[in-house]
């Protein structure tokens, strides 16, 4: 079985997540799509990151009816910050009969080059790259054997933007997956 991976802080997940996600499962050759939440990219803030469990509950909740989706918390009890290296070793070693690829956007892939051992990823893994608004492919991944393009359809929404609205008190609950929306508003996230 294909499993890709979409990394991410999911803080919170929004519809622009989940349009890629579905758009993957349905036009590419994987088999499933997991959502592996990020405790600490080591490339962010941790300063308005919520708690990992509440934004795996809000993943839970937004690919509830998505059979072929799954919220993954293998990166919470691995070394911190998280390192995608760690993670899909970890996994290519507890599923030995899954192939796993890396979902990522365009302007995830102009700066791979400075990931932690970003060759050994790109020599043992597929990486499939969706398009991002205001960023050219870089030269040496165009003709990639190990990287394929996707042209899915793209949202100008942004999780900072979600909880920047949320703190000025505005109602954005369409740019959410409505069970998420609303575990999000019964804790209070966002509004301080």
């Amino acid at each position: 079985m294909k499993v890709g991976l979409y990394f991410g802080s999911f803080n919170p997940i929004h519809i622009g997540h989940l349009a890629i996600a579905n758009y993957m499962v349905e036009f590419s050759d994987i088999d499933e799509l997991w959502f592996v939440i990020s405790p600490q990219n080591p490339e962010k803030s941790k300063a308005t990151l919520l708690y990992d469990y509440d934004r795996y509950e809000m993943v839970e909740r937004a690919i509830k009816g998505f059979d072929t989706m799954k919220a993954s918390t293998v990166e919470f009890a691995l070394p911190k910050p998280s390192y995608t290296i760690v993670t899909l070793t970890h996994l290519s070693t507890i599923y030995k009969q899954y192939e796993f690829c890396l979902i990522m956007g365009g302007d995830n892939l102009c700066t791979f080059k400075k990931w932690r051992n970003y060759q050994y990823i790109l020599d043992n893994f597929k990486l499939y790259v969706y398009s991002r608004p205001n960023y050219d492919i870089p030269s040496e991944f165009k003709n990639h054997p190990s990287v394929r393009y996707f042209n899915a359809p793209l949202m100008e929404i942004s999780s900072s933007f979600i909880r920047q609205s949320i703190k000025k008190n505005k109602n954005i609950k369409a740019f959410m997956p409505q069970d998420a929306w609303e575990y999000l508003e019964k804790m209070n996230f966002y509004k301080t």
